[in-house]
């Protein structure tokens, strides 16, 4: 018997929920933490799984650590699969307080980056530069991704200075803003020390804020399963670990026990 192309699931098994966007999507993005994948780890994780990737962070200051044929072959394949790919918001902090961000955009500009993260998670920045910096940004035609929330263990959302991070940073051009939780995914933002959710904290952030303009950090199995039950599949998901993009594409559509009763029952 002859196996043709042609072959597809029933819709209802493919996406029970029959709410997945394909890419460019608008909801439900996906953005993946590289922290040093091999180059053939890389091509595997695009091979399988690229369709279901829309973000690629190269986390933190690792960007400069690889053999630039490997980096610029990373960022080459992500570009040719429709995925943003850009250094982590540390990276840009350590330009700051070197005084060379000049250089850190003429770089990842040379280098095909088309996106940059501007984040403060560490270093202290004041309203003034973040602007400048997302500007810059832009001007250098990259999309530009904010982050809000510092690293330190135990440190929280203050709702009002992230409402005003949020509407200056999308009013100014960012595309979106990322909530922090460090790779950890505990003791940091919205997670507890044991990297449980504090949906008090979530529920006042959502009354105020578009969700649509947010990616959350949410790098546990447990975190993304209560995020996409408490506020479904369309929210925006980060840091996720490349070996985990399959998994988390299963508990969006609904084809994971945790979140089998998404999907819409046909009988």
């Amino acid at each position: 018997m002859e196996v043709t192309s042609q072959l597809k699931w029933n819709p209802v098994l493919a996406d029970p929920t029959g709410r997945r966007q394909l890419k460019p999507r608008t909801l439900g993005k996906t953005m993946v933490m590289d922290k040093g994948l091999g180059m053939l780890a890389f091509q595997d994780l695009l091979h399988t799984s690229h369709a279901h990737v829309d973000m690629i962070k190269l986390g933190f200051g690792t960007s400069p650590l690889y053999p630039q044929a490997v980096l610029r072959s990373k960022i080459n394949l992500a570009k040719e699969n429709n995925i943003l790919i850009y250094p982590g918001g540390t990276f840009l902090e350590v330009a700051v307080r070197q005084d060379a961000v000049d250089s850190f955009f003429c770089m990842i500009r040379a280098l095909g980056f088309n996106s940059v993260e501007i984040s403060d998670g560490t270093i202290q920045m004041d309203r003034r530069t973040r602007n400048e910096l997302i500007i810059r940004g832009l001007d250098e035609g990259l999309e530009v991704i904010t982050e809000y929330g510092k690293k330190g263990w135990g440190s929280s959302i203050e709702l009002s200075e992230l409402i005003e991070t949020v509407l200056i940073d999308t009013e100014l051009g960012a595309s979106l803003v990322t909530i922090e939780a460090r790779e950890s995914g505990m003791g940091v933002g919205i997670f507890d020390g044991q990297g449980k959710c504090k949906d008090e904290e979530l529920n006042r952030v959502l009354t105020s804020i578009s969700g649509d303009q947010l990616l959350w950090e949410a790098p546990l199995k447990s975190q993304q399963v209560h995020l996409i039950n408490s506020l479904g599949p369309d929210i925006h998901l980060g840091n996720i670990s490349p070996d985990e993009v399959i998994a988390l594409e299963a508990l969006r559509r609904g084809l994971r026990s945790d979140t089998l009763f998404l999907g819409t029952r046909k009988d």
